[in-house]
């Protein structure tokens, strides 16, 4: 079976994972450990331990343990001391602490809901995720670039960790014996990028056989990828890991109606337009397809996803 790496976080890494798991491949999600926000921030401040929120939505999109057992790993409470708090936050919070290992809660709760491939982190050590705008202004913290308190019309000029840290050994080992690695789609600072400010993610990704694949997103953010084109997407990843790094680029050619955009625009996201004459000369194959869902949120339909990205690492 061919083995393929998904590296991101939140969202889309869990949509790129739900399809591909229905498909004879051996998976692994290489995820950011950036996140400080919410249910995670809590516990990382009061119980000293690596973000649960980063790994969570790839477990419970890996499970085959069931609807009850998922969305009780899912499950927020609404009320009372726990409020805002996930259970499964909660779940391998404490694991963490009756094992002493992050990796060894993972593997543990894998079992439970019986995950059809691997979760590992990008990094095993406690980093803080920090950016500078175009205007020199420096932002600390993955909630406050992902929730921005500043003037998100700016742009973001620089990125790293505070303070710098290694890769986690399996995610290296993982992107070294792949066949397929998939990056995106997700937000793009926040989720993506920091996987590879992990010292030797870059170098593993270089180096690597595997074919390489970029997911560009949908939809911009605010403060992260304001007024970002498709192109600005593939430009921004490769000035962090890059050039001529990527075999495909998946892009998306269908637009969304004004109705399901309008709760975006009311956070002044907006459709990611792609244009062919953009890529000109570019040493990668572009991929155009309708990747949308067809109603509901503006995300990617998980199923031909997985179908387009299966075509890829089986095409000989």
């Amino acid at each position: 079976m061919k083995n393929i790496v998904v590296i991101g976080g939140g969202t889309g890494t869990y949509t790129v994972l739900l399809g591909l798991k229905k498909y004879p491949v051996n998976l692994a999600a290489v995820v950011s450990m950036a996140d400080d926000g919410g249910s995670t921030k809590i516990l990382r401040e009061e119980f000293g331990v690596l973000p649960p929120g980063s790994v969570r939505p790839a477990m419970v999109a890996l499970s085959e343990a069931g609807e009850t057992l998922t969305g009780l790993f899912n499950y927020r409470f609404s009320e009372g001391s726990l409020k805002g708090h996930n259970f499964g936050n909660l779940f391998l919070t404490a694991l963490t602490k009756q094992l002493g290992s992050f990796e060894k809660a993972i593997d543990e709760a894998g079992k439970l809901l019986k995950l059809q491939g691997r979760v590992i982190p990008s990094t095993l050590e406690d980093i803080r995720l920090c950016v500078e705008l175009g205007n020199g202004q420096v932002i600390e913290g993955e909630t406050n670039i992902d929730v921005p308190q500043h003037d998100g019309n700016l742009k973001i000029e620089k990125v790293w960790l505070q303070p710098a840290a290694k890769a986690n050994p399996k995610a290296i080992e993982s992107v070294k014996n792949a066949d397929l690695i998939v990056i995106g789609p997700g937000d793009l600072y926040s989720s993506i990028i920091p996987n590879f400010l992990v010292q030797g993610m870059k170098e593993a990704l270089r180096a690597s056989r595997a074919k390489k694949v970029y997911v560009c997103n949908l939809m911009t953010k605010f403060g992260e990828t304001t007024r970002f084109t498709a192109h600005d997407f593939v430009a921004a990843v490769e000035s962090h890991i890059g050039d001529r790094i990527f075999d495909y680029v998946i892009v998306n050619t269908k637009r969304p109606s004004k109705e399901r955009v309008r709760e975006y625009e009311k956070e002044n996201a907006k459709f990611v337009e792609y244009n062919l004459e953009k890529f000109k000369g570019a040493n990668f194959r572009i991929v155009e397809h309708d990747v949308m869902r067809v109603k509901g949120l503006v995300h990617h339909d998980p199923d031909i996803l997985a179908q387009l990205l299966y075509k890829i690492v089986t095409k000989k």
